[in-house]
């Protein structure tokens, strides 16, 4: 399906308030998607007040601009890291999410907090997506997979954390956007069922928890290598399994994912060779 967008790039941060304030007073958009943030849990260890500015103040400002415009619908990016180390078969988002075990998973609990409490006060219509670790093409170089390709082509040791023993709910780019895109174009009668409370959260990932040396294997597959395996212990802050129940986003706006690791992996793969290494 090809689409076509007019578009316009501003290149502004979040936590300037009067630079949002100015582009978006002149653009009046009636869908406002904020997927800007601070992500990562590892370097929440490392540089935890990056999270606070970004994800609490950036978020706060996102959710004036909705006040100040009445945006018709504010979807967000939240995260399954707020599920901390649930043992729970499936993720669901009815469980508690009390316990973050780390500053990224307590940044986006804030979040959907706060977006509810202004869901309440301003009668915005907000939905929170927790994604499950999102891969492909264009993604994150500091994720696993970008690290792992890179090493296992040049060579390098790959560091193996929880000794290969984590699983990981991995969701392909193109499903995540295909449910964003669904979710802006359903009417919010149907997204949000209590008509008294403006506000939604959705688990948002492939329903497939693969291991973490079976993901390394496609990837050595794909490679025709072998990847130098450092195992190491798990790091703090990490949780051991995640696994998204996809049951309310599926009866909401019948979001199907359609990507198989087997088949993600080399998709991105095969971008990742012709952007770094087509030189």
């Amino acid at each position: 399906m090809l689409i076509e967008f007019n578009l316009k790039f501003y290149n502004i941060d979040i936590t300037n308030s009067k630079k949002l304030k100015d582009c978006f007073n002149r653009e009046k958009p009636d869908i406002l998607i904020n997927l800007a943030a601070q992500a990562g849990v590892r370097y929440s260890l490392e540089n935890p007040e990056s999270y606070v500015h970004n994800n609490i103040i950036g978020f706060f400002n996102i959710l004036q601009i909705c006040k100040s415009l009445k945006i018709k619908k504010l979807i967000f990016a939240s995260s399954s890291s707020v599920y901390g180390n649930s043992c729970k078969e499936k993720f669901s988002e009815e469980d508690m999410v009390d316990d973050p075990l780390n500053l990224y998973a307590a940044s986006k609990k804030s979040n959907e907090l706060m977006s509810f409490a202004y869901s309440n006060l301003y009668k915005i219509p907000c939905i929170g997506l927790r994604f499950f670790t999102v891969y492909g093409p264009w993604g994150r170089p500091d994720m696993s997979y970008f690290k792992f390709t890179k090493n296992i082509i040049e060579d390098i040791p790959i560091d193996v954390y929880g000794n290969g023993n984590m699983y990981r709910d991995f969701t392909y780019i193109d499903d995540i956007i295909d449910g964003i895109f669904k979710l802006m174009n359903t009417p919010n009668q149907e997204l949000f069922l209590n008509k008294d409370n403006f506000y939604e959260v959705f688990n948002i990932g492939n329903d497939n928890p693969i291991n973490l040396k079976y993901f390394i294997s496609i990837i050595e597959n794909y490679l025709g290598k072998s990847a130098k395996m450092n195992f190491l212990e798990m790091q703090p802050g990490e949780s051991k399994r995640t696994s998204a129940n996809l049951t309310k986003l599926k009866s909401r706006i019948k979001f199907l994912p359609k990507t198989k690791i087997e088949e993600g992996i080399p998709k991105f793969i095969k971008w990742y060779q012709n952007h770094y290494y087509s030189l």
